[in-house]
């Protein structure tokens, strides 16, 4: 007998991934569950609208838009290839998350091509320490605000990787963060407004860096990242990340989004640095980038 189309629709509501259908001009389709639980946005949000441009608004990880020329789903329509990477979609909530997604293109009973899907999964870049925040909670040493470490556990985190270098040699680099002109967002728009910038940049930040990476609230609009086993150039790298994703993500605003940039101060941890030490040099380099400009790395 043939199955219903209603039947494939239930099946696919009840997958992990999240899914979605466009046509030849890339209007969305069909839009399950899962993408609604991944990304924030209802399928009314997207359905019958063309993705290019739209709230989806897909970047890679050098932040570079693909809603254009390099659309995976306009690509595998064109060359009837299927494709997979890791790419960043664009939350209702302005931070960005991280997916692994694989796009294939589809055909009819004659073979020709009438549209695409991309089926995409969260990334579990970030999970790890949030399970270990989580245990922290009722310790007093989370900020209330964004979730992250606070200043305290951050101290702490960085005595320990400091001391884990001595002991065992394992290499670590330090990332200090600092939201370019965030008193125009506050004097703006208001407090409220600047605490859900804090949050979304907090969460673009953590879902840029690697399970076991870690990211603290250092105070104000400042942020405190510690990357295990990487050196000068893998330190540069994972902060032009970061700083393109924030770059790119923006605050939902009836006035229209709000979008910040951040500069960073990126250094290698020597074997002698004290913690106090190793923050200052960081921040003298975190005001590099602010004297040169704002929204930019600089790194020792």
């Amino acid at each position: 007998m043939d199955i219903p189309d209603y039947c494939y629709q239930k099946a696919l509501d009840i997958l992990y991934e999240g899914v979605y259908v466009v046509d030849r001009q890339r209007k969305v389709l069909y839009w399950n569950k899962a993408a609604e639980e991944l990304t924030g946005f209802a399928a009314g949000d997207v359905v019958g609208k063309v993705c290019a441009g739209s709230a989806l608004e897909h970047v890679d990880e050098a932040g570079r838009s693909l809603c254009g020329e390099s659309c995976p789903l306009r690509t595998v329509m064109s060359d009837r290839q299927e494709r997979e990477g890791r790419l960043y979609l664009h939350h209702r909530d302005g931070h960005r998350v991280p997916v692994l997604a694989r796009a294939t293109p589809v055909k009819d009973a004659a073979g020709n091509v009438r549209g695409a899907i991309e089926v995409f999964s969260a990334v579990s870049g970030g999970s790890l320490a949030l399970d270990r925040l989580h245990e922290l909670r009722e310790m007093a040493l989370l900020d209330p605000l964004t979730g992250l470490g606070n200043r305290r556990y951050t101290e702490q985190k960085l005595g320990e990787r400091l001391e884990e270098m001595r002991r065992y040699g394992w290499p670590f680099g330090v990332l200090f963060v600092d939201i370019d002109r965030f008193k125009n967002v506050n004097d703006t728009h208001g407090h409220d407004v600047g605490d859900r910038v804090l949050k979304m940049v907090a969460t673009t930040l953590l879902r840029s860096l690697r399970p076991f990476d870690f990211l603290g609230r250092w105070g104000g609009e400042e942020f405190l990242a510690l990357l295990a086993n990487v050196d000068a150039e893998q330190l540069e790298s994972v902060a032009e990340r970061s700083r393109l994703l924030v770059a790119h993500s923006s605050v939902p605003h009836k006035g229209g989004d709000i979008r910040v940039t951040i500069s960073i101060g990126a250094t290698p941890a020597r074997a002698l640095d004290t913690p106090q030490g190793l923050v200052r040099r960081a921040d003298r380099l975190l005001y590099r980038s602010k004297s040169s400009g704002r929204n930019l790395v600089t790194v020792e």
